[in-house]
């Protein structure tokens, strides 16, 4: 294996650890489900990593890049999945009340974060045109799984560390005051950050 990590942990940080679809996603499933809504939703985003590090690894990835018609279609049909799920954060967030507040929550699944994260045309672009300079000449699937374990490691450390931070440690002083900031101020960034990416 010729893989180089060194290289690939400095270009990988800038990404695991900026605001994204997947931050959002995990610290609206902590809040609405604690630890369960936080593993499943991290479950859920790893399975989409390791999806795009196999269809890269296959080849499947270049083939649907190089066809305009299908990158196309696979591009809105994330836009419009990433922008249907941040504004029911917006409306989960404005919708909070203490009396109700916990028959509203509802945690992400492992299939919507799986989703949300096979259907981000970023994650696609990163894995083709970044991840594939640090899986060696051959690349390879098993080059690709191993770039993709240090991603989802680097991943889930940054999102525990920070689920802990500002969720966990804060859910005790005011669960439906915490709901309303984090699903509002979360899903306005998941619509942003998904229509600035769909514009570029």
């Amino acid at each position: 294996m010729d893989i180089n990590l060194t290289g690939f942990i400095p270009a990988l940080l800038p990404v695991a650890l900026s605001p994204g679809a997947s931050f959002t996603l995990v610290m609206s499933s902590a809040l609405a489900g604690g630890r369960s809504g936080l593993c499943r939703t991290l479950a859920g985003t790893a399975l989409g990593i390791y999806t795009h590090a196999l269809l890269i690894g296959l080849g499947i990835t270049a083939v649907i890049v190089s066809s305009p018609a299908v990158y196309g279609f696979l591009k809105i049909a994330g836009t419009l999945y990433l922008l249907w799920l941040g504004m029911m954060l917006i409306r989960s967030g404005l919708d909070a009340r203490p009396t109700q507040l916990k028959k509203s929550l509802s945690a992400v699944t492992v299939k919507e974060a799986w989703l949300a994260n096979v259907l981000n045309p970023k994650a696609i672009i990163f894995y083709l045109t970044v991840v594939s300079q640090f899986a060696g000449k051959q690349g390879g699937v098993g080059n690709y799984l191993t770039l993709a374990s240090v991603h989802v490691l680097v991943m889930s450390v940054w999102l525990i560390v920070i689920s802990y931070t500002l969720i966990f440690s804060a859910k005790r002083s005011n669960p439906s005051r915490l709901k309303k900031y984090v699903n509002t101020c979360g899903g306005g960034l998941l619509v942003i950050f998904t229509l600035h990416n769909f514009i570029e």
